[in-house]
């Protein structure tokens, strides 16, 4: 090896850290102070590696802790440009501004995705690494210049240049009818049971609280001022949980094998004739005239083929005596079972 190649090979690493700042000058519109944070923001955890302490070197860390400044300077720009707004309108709001898909559009946009260091994952492989980076990033801004410089950020990097924040505030995004759509491919009971409905003290306005519960599996909650704010609410925190704990999809999808041997064996139940108003069940029926796409339509479980609903009478329950009786009286006692009020 001569002089010139020694030269080079010492170049190098300085040539890339100036590259680096100059990416990160260009992304966030000033320089770090410690380039060590924004190293480790970049990190995803498939090439972790452990300092002297025996601890993995990632940017899990600093996701978490961007996650959560996020939150915050987020709900204050939102809380200063929609004064007058209620908490749920300004909630909402800021749950489509940080969520992960939002974040890892901003991290295409912006270039910070190219930045990332990761062992050969592409961006399809890993759909929440670019968002991740994202929230690391953050938290690596507020541990090199705090507070405010996130606040600058946020307002004239992104609010400013990258998104309307306007059309992002009353752009609908209906967390309801994703989860539905989800349940129904993968033939899963799911509905929104309703915990409590109460009263603010200061305003009077009603108050609402939902859960839902798949295959009886417990959901998240949601409360809100109007069922369907709630229910939103509700769907859109359980399907977050469903992207992230694959123990709880695990559960539901037991939950759902013990229910269908359950089915596969003869059943004599009387079917349920009370009437179940909060109820909000799932069932694809294309002769439905009120979709679930609707906001106020009920939902009604998809049901597997075959399969008795509460509203229908079990015909099974008079098969016992059907020789003894001709087809009129049968159906005469079917219908009349079917239509009691008893």
């Amino acid at each position: 090896m001569n002089y010139i190649d020694i030269i080079d090979r010492l170049r190098l690493p300085f040539r890339k850290e100036k590259e680096l700042f100059s990416s990160l000058y260009a992304i966030m519109g000033f320089y770090p102070h410690d380039i060590h944070y924004y190293k480790q923001a970049l990190m995803h955890k498939s090439v972790s590696r452990r300092n002297e302490k025996g601890r993995p070197v990632n940017n899990e860390r600093l996701e978490f802790l961007g996650d959560a400044i996020l939150d915050a300077v987020v709900g204050h720009i939102v809380y200063d440009h929609f004064e007058g707004k209620r908490e749920g309108f300004l909630t909402n709001t800021r749950s489509k501004l940080v969520s992960r898909e939002t974040l890892g559009k901003l991290a295409n946009e912006m270039g910070l995705t190219r930045l990332i260091v990761s062992a050969g994952q592409s961006q399809s492989h890993n759909s929440y690494m670019a968002g991740n980076a994202f929230e690391a990033l953050v938290g690596a801004i507020y541990l090199d210049q705090g507070y405010d410089a996130c606040m600058r950020f946020m307002q004239k990097r992104i609010l400013k240049q990258l998104i309307n924040i306007d059309k992002v505030a009353y752009k609908e995004v209906n967390f309801k009818s994703k989860l539905i759509e989800w349940t129904q491919k993968n033939r899963v009971r799911m509905e929104f049971r309703m915990l409590k409905q109460d009263k603010e003290k200061e305003t009077g306005s009603p108050t609402f609280c939902f859960q839902v519960v798949i295959e009886g599996v417990e959901g998240e909650c949601g409360e809100g001022f109007s069922k369907k704010e709630a229910q939103q609410l509700a769907a859109k925190n359980t399907l977050k949980r469903l992207r992230r704990e694959p123990q709880y999809i695990d559960a539901v999808f037991a939950a759902k094998t013990n229910r269908t041997k359950m089915e596969e064996e003869p059943s004599m139940a009387v079917p349920d004739t009370e009437q179940h108003p909060d109820d909000f069940i799932i069932k694809a029926s294309s002769s439905n005239p009120e979709s679930p796409e609707s906001p106020e339509s009920p939902d009604i479980p998809e049901y597997p083929e075959n399969h008795p609903t509460s509203d229908e009478f079990d015909l099974s329950d008079i098969t016992a005596v059907a020789k003894e009786k001709t087809r009129e009286e049968i159906i005469a006692e079917a219908e009349a079972a079917a239509y009691t009020d008893d």
